[in-house]
């Protein structure tokens, strides 16, 4: 049975196994940093699917009050299309809605069409949205 629930310390190395198996881990962004600066935030969390003590999908998910946002939105390649993808999405909505939170964003490489039609099954429309960003920690 696959159960949802909170990020504990001991699922760190699983989680970023996951990840990495998932293919969202890149070079300039350190996993390991990216989940302590999460569980630190008052306003972030990180759920976990697991089943029979594995972890085998996992949503990241955080809010600045007016948009929320998903990150490592990650199901274990011999679970996918099973629906745990959706089932971590409708987590990552409930627990915005629980904080008041009115809109979900995320962000998807442009060439990941798989993804965006994931996306798009449930719901998501692409925004015609120019992103402009600057590395604060001098990576290129």
């Amino acid at each position: 049975m696959i159960t949802m629930r909170l990020f504990k310390e001991s699922d760190r190395a699983a989680l970023i196994a996951l990840w990495q198996a998932c293919g969202l881990t890149r070079p300039w962004n350190d996993p390991d940093q990216d989940i302590s600066f999460c569980i630190a935030s008052p306003a972030a969390s990180i759920l976990v699917a697991e089943e029979n003590g594995a972890v085998i999908g996992s949503a990241m998910v955080g809010h600045d009050g007016h948009r929320g946002w998903i990150y490592y939105l990650a199901v274990s390649p011999t679970q996918q299309k099973a629906g745990l993808g959706r089932k971590l999405m409708a987590a990552a909505e409930d627990w915005c809605r629980q904080r008041g939170v009115p809109k979900l964003m995320l962000m998807v490489r442009p060439e990941n069409a798989a993804v965006r039609a994931f996306y798009e099954t449930l719901g998501y429309g692409e925004e015609e949205r120019v992103i402009f960003s600057r590395r604060l920690d001098g990576v290129d």
